[in-house]
């Protein structure tokens, strides 16, 4: 292209760009590039003089180039597909009345800040620097799948979508994406579906205070996303899906403060991922179901209060669990695992209480888990659990049978104190002693001599039969206790 085809606004950009130098268009400092539609020709910049300048533009020795232009209208489609850009292409604040094409471009830096843009298409690219779209009004897609960035990619406060309506393609699309330092979206807005599934962040991916909206659909889809320290979700709204199965994060999944809806549907999938430090501190009661199967985590810290009614936790494991609560604020949560009974939440309760020196909380959670169990038995084996319950607490209450001896052997040494059974033998038969008596009918592996010198009649024949068969019972469900114990040592 010819200078002398330039108009006067380009001829500014064109003689700039050498130098490194910055072309400011705006009349005001506070311009809406969203009115950019009506901006003349002092403020037009022609995409395909842009494409030029930067594939083939005049650069100076001595001078770094580059394309700083803020407040210009930018009409045609600026497509710089496959092509190499060995500047930092910075367009601030401007109007775009066409996508700008960069799949498969290699370029230096990407910054748009302010700007206004019917979408973005940069599958495929290669950055050396940052790609900005900090405060940007993006209405159709930004594509930027498989993507590699060797720097930080920035969306903090862009307003992606429009208002109401979920596009069927994703607004934002960092799928396969492999990014250097950082992904900081702060007070992003998302009107439409957010994917990072498979990508690769070498730092952190801060969403705090984002609201994403899909409704009915996965507002954030980041199945398998790699983080290398943390993933930052503070006061995060959503409204629809957020997936984060198979997700690695080795420090903190940090959604406190969060509100995540999705009534009738998954509200958080986290399924086989693995995360350092999970926290819903403070944040509100989850409108729909948490899947948490598989996960790995060191620490969970979730308040009661914000579990949903229907929950995944098989194969979840944790080794820390806060706030510390009593057992008994931890267990309805077990009640509402959507596959009814599963022995392995209580056994991973247990070994929480139990990391943290909690045995009483431990023993709760376990008997929890086998009253749980007798109601999937059938009726006869279900009668055997409630004996065993009733009389020593499944083992964990060991002093629940020392109580029920206690009350027998003072019943049988009353009764017998005021009935004496005969003598089978009187001659031989050593001196009746009520207590000891008692003891002989209770205790099967006792004996001293008693009950075999005397013989009771009518009711009281009765009477030591109960004691003979309740003493059984309790010995058994004593000794089916104590081994149960043992088997869990």
């Amino acid at each position: 292209m010819e200078i002398t085809d330039l108009t006067p606004a380009e001829r500014r950009v064109w003689e700039a760009f050498p130098l490194g130098e910055g072309v400011d268009f705006r009349e005001d400092p506070d311009d809406d590039p969203a009115q950019g539609g009506s901006w003349g020709p002092e403020r037009t910049l022609r995409a395909e003089v842009l494409r030029a300048l930067l594939l083939d533009g005049p650069v100076r020795d001595g001078r770094i180039a580059g394309l700083k232009v803020w407040g210009a209208r930018v009409t045609g489609r600026l497509d710089l597909k496959y092509g190499t850009v060995g500047h930092p292409v910075r367009l601030r604040q401007c109007h775009f009345e066409e996508a700008p094409d960069l799949y498969g471009a290699h370029i230096g830096a990407l910054v748009l800040n302010d700007s206004v843009l019917p979408g973005l298409t940069a599958g495929s690219l290669r950055a050396e620097g940052v790609v900005r779209i900090t405060c940007c009004r993006i209405t159709g897609p930004v594509r930027l799948a498989g993507a590699k960035l060797s720097g930080a990619f920035f969306a903090n406060a862009a307003q992606l979508g429009r208002p109401g309506e979920t596009p069927e393609e994703p607004v934002l699309q960092l799928n396969h994406a492999d990014v250097g330092t950082d992904v900081l979206a702060v007070g992003l807005v998302a009107h439409g579906r957010v994917h990072m599934n498979g990508a690769t962040v070498a730092g952190q991916v801060n969403l705090n205070d984002a609201q994403l909206y899909a409704p009915g659909a996965t507002a954030l889809h980041a199945e398998v996303l790699a983080v290398g320290t943390d993933l930052h979700a503070m006061r995060l709204r959503t409204r629809g899906r957020v997936n984060l199965a198979g997700a690695r994060i080795p420090r903190q999944l940090n959604l406190a403060h969060a509100r995540l809806s999705n009534p009738g549907g998954q509200a958080l999938r986290a399924s086989s991922c693995v995360v350092g430090e999970l926290w819903l501190r403070d944040a509100a009661p989850v409108e729909g179901a948490v899947n948490l199967r598989g996960a790995q985590l060191e620490l969970l810290h979730v308040p009661p209060e914000v579990w949903p009614d229907r929950v995944r936790l098989d194969a979840c494991s944790y080794r820390v669990l806060t706030p510390h609560l009593p057992a008994e604020q931890r267990l309805p949560l077990l009640e509402r695992e959507e596959l009814g009974y599963l022995p392995y939440p209580y056994e991973q309760l247990t070994t929480a209480y139990r990391t943290v020196g909690d045995e009483a909380a431990a023993r709760t959670v376990q008997l929890a888990k086998l009253r749980r169990h007798r109601r999937t038995l059938p009726r006869y084996a279900r009668l055997w659990g409630w004996v065993q319950d009733a009389a020593v607490g499944y083992g964990f209450r060991p002093m629940r049978a020392a109580a029920w001896l206690l009350v027998l052997l003072c019943t049988g040494t009353l009764a017998f104190a005021l009935h004496r059974p005969p003598a089978l033998k009187p001659s031989e038969a050593p001196a009746f002693n009520p207590l000891f008596y008692t003891l002989d009918l209770l205790l099967p592996i006792i004996d001293f001599g008693q009950e075999q010198a005397y013989a009771p009649r009518g009711w009281y024949q009765w009477l030591s039969y109960l004691l003979i068969a309740t003493g059984w019972v309790l010995a058994t469900t004593i000794a089916a206790g104590v081994t149960r114990s043992l088997n869990r040592q």
